[in-house]
């Protein structure tokens, strides 16, 4: 086996530990791992690069899976890309033009062309960076998620029009037949179907993102990394669409580490690059401060644009791209290459430290955030009421619409179901369930969920057990109420995890499972069966 490989591996492992170890995210391991190797003399292969961009395409796969395309068409998404673009690119002209004329080193050979380009590049987010930065914390699905995704989608457009126009390649006649993709959305929907549940699914996965997604924009002239999104996006809607987000997900941790591990093989600094690079560190809080500002014009709770803006608070690896490209063309010195190289780098070590530290920060800055918060809220953004409800049923899936049944039939309306999928919601309420949407996975629902004396029992019953933890530890922080809390377990360690965490009662789905046939099967037939000559009482 090729020693550089096993050399690479070793040093991304021992680095991602060692951060892993302080709270931090093993990719800012990964990414000092990567500049660790290129001090010793280093570089980067064929092989890395092309592991690493496979990591980016499966990433934003993965994302077109989960996602809702009707985000896009949301006034803070299309607008706060927008207008967060425009000042973001007038906020950095100034700034640098005012260095320039200040007559700091490598600013003084750059023209208002330069200067802009460079404003360009560092006005977008990184894409990677910051849905890996949501998953990890698994608040994808969130609110201020939700909203940060569909601005980096915005950029990711954004950036394919100043490609098309700065290299003067104009897509292929052939890119208009694109807009067709939805057509063959029931024939891909059969596939999935047809796929089952092991590696065949992997690899369905695997070609919709490299042939049927990134392939087929990039031969048609349109960016490869969007085709990918798009194409998850047309199978976003199956039942299995996540099971595939699932199968996928440690194949595309492990590539992605490569991607972190490339960033790092930048280029070596000199001191020039180093103080340039931290003058535009210092200028990324600006950049934070516009996302935060231009988001609460939105009417979003203070709480949401700040996590939003710190999601998006990094460079990107597009500002790589253009850097690049404006060397080529003789626009920019290699000097801003290295210089853009090392921001993004760091850029991506502080954007880690707001989104570990966000709520403390939150909640220390809480008064003075919230006078840039509209009083009548976004739609989305306004608090969860339960409004005279005794019993909570959250998680409306088969177990919990029949735990919901059987509860009303003794009390009534006091009961009701909370769905993290706002159709699932609707359809409830046409057959008379009394039902409202919150995602119990998402930290904003527990900011928002007003809870009154009046419950007094909260069933947890999602099918996934990662939902009912979360959802007892948030249960955990609220004080001054007295309500019972009673969760479904699949196994005998998920058990002892929800008793641990304070549940009163939980219901183990397996081990009960029998019992209850037996049950059922013994009214059904008792007339066949008979009197056991033993007492039974089921």
């Amino acid at each position: 086996m090729d020693s550089i490989i096993l050399l690479f591996i070793g040093v991304a492992f021992t680095f991602g530990m060692l951060i892993n170890l302080t709270g931090l995210p093993p990719m800012v391991g990964f990414l000092l791992a990567g500049f660790t190797l290129n001090f010793i003399g280093f570089e980067s292969t064929d092989n890395l690069v092309t592991l690493a961009n496979l990591g980016v395409t499966l990433l934003l796969f993965s994302i077109g899976l989960k996602l809702d395309i009707r985000t896009l068409f949301k006034s803070e998404v299309w607008g706060g890309a927008s207008i967060h673009l425009i000042a973001s690119l007038i906020f950095y002209t100034a700034i640098l033009f005012v260095i320039k004329q200040l007559g700091v080193s490598l600013f003084a050979g750059l023209d208002i062309f330069g200067i802009v380009l460079i404003s360009f590049a560092l006005s977008f987010s990184s894409t990677v960076f910051a849905v890996k930065i949501l998953e990890d914390k698994s608040e994808a699905n969130s609110l201020y998620g939700r909203i940060a995704i569909g601005i980096l989608i915005m950029q990711d457009i954004f950036a394919v029009l100043f490609l098309t126009i700065s290299v003067g390649k104009i897509p292929s006649i052939w890119a208009i037949g694109l807009i067709a993709l939805p057509l063959i959305r029931p024939l891909l929907y059969k596939l999935l179907d047809k796929a089952g549940h092991g590696e065949l699914l992997v690899l369905y996965g695997f070609f919709l993102a490299l042939v049927v997604g990134a392939g087929l924009f990039e031969s048609v002239g349109m960016k490869a990394d969007l085709g990918a999104l798009i194409a998850g996006m047309l199978l976003a809607g199956h039942p299995s669409a996540k099971e595939m987000a699932r199968s996928l997900f440690n194949l595309k941790e492990l590539f992605l580490v490569c991607f972190f591990l490339n960033i790092g093989f930048g280029g070596l600094p000199n001191v020039d690059h180093l103080m340039i690079a931290a003058v535009l560190l210092v200028l990324l809080f600006g950049k934070i401060a516009l996302y935060f500002l231009t988001l609460s014009k939105f009417k979003l709770r203070s709480r949401t644009s700040l996590f939003a803006a710190f999601s998006l608070a990094n460079y990107s690896e597009f500002g790589l791209i253009v850097a690049s490209l404006a060397t080529h063309k003789g626009w920019l010195t290699r000097d801003w290459l290295i210089i853009t190289a090392i921001a993004v780098s760091l850029s991506f070590i502080i954007a880690a430290l707001l989104n570990k530290y966000a709520d403390a920060i939150y909640d220390h800055y809480r008064i003075a955030l919230k006078r840039y918060q509209a009083t009548r809220l976004h739609l989305d953004d306004r608090p969860v009421r339960v409004g005279d409800a005794q019993i909570l049923v959250m998680g409306m899936g088969r177990i919990g619409v029949g735990a919901y049944d059987a509860l009303k039939t003794t009390y009534g309306e006091k009961v009701m179901g909370i769905d993290y999928n706002h159709l699932t919601t609707l359809q409830h309420r046409e057959v008379g369930r009394r039902v409202i949407t919150g995602d119990a996975l998402d930290s904003d629902f527990w900011t928002k969920l007003q809870l009154t004396n009046n419950i007094k029992l909260i069933l947890l019953a999602m099918p996934d057990h990662n939902g009912n933890r979360y959802a007892a530890e948030q249960l955990n922080n609220i004080k001054n109420c007295s309500f019972k809390v009673a969760a479904l377990a699949h196994y005998k360690t998920d058990e002892q995890e929800l008793n641990a965490l304070g549940v009163n009662l939980v219901f183990n789905m397996y081990e009960e499972a029998g019992a209850g046939f037996a049950r059922h099967v013994w009214t059904d037939f008792q007339a066949i069966l008979g009197k056991s000559p033993q007492k039974m009482d089921l």
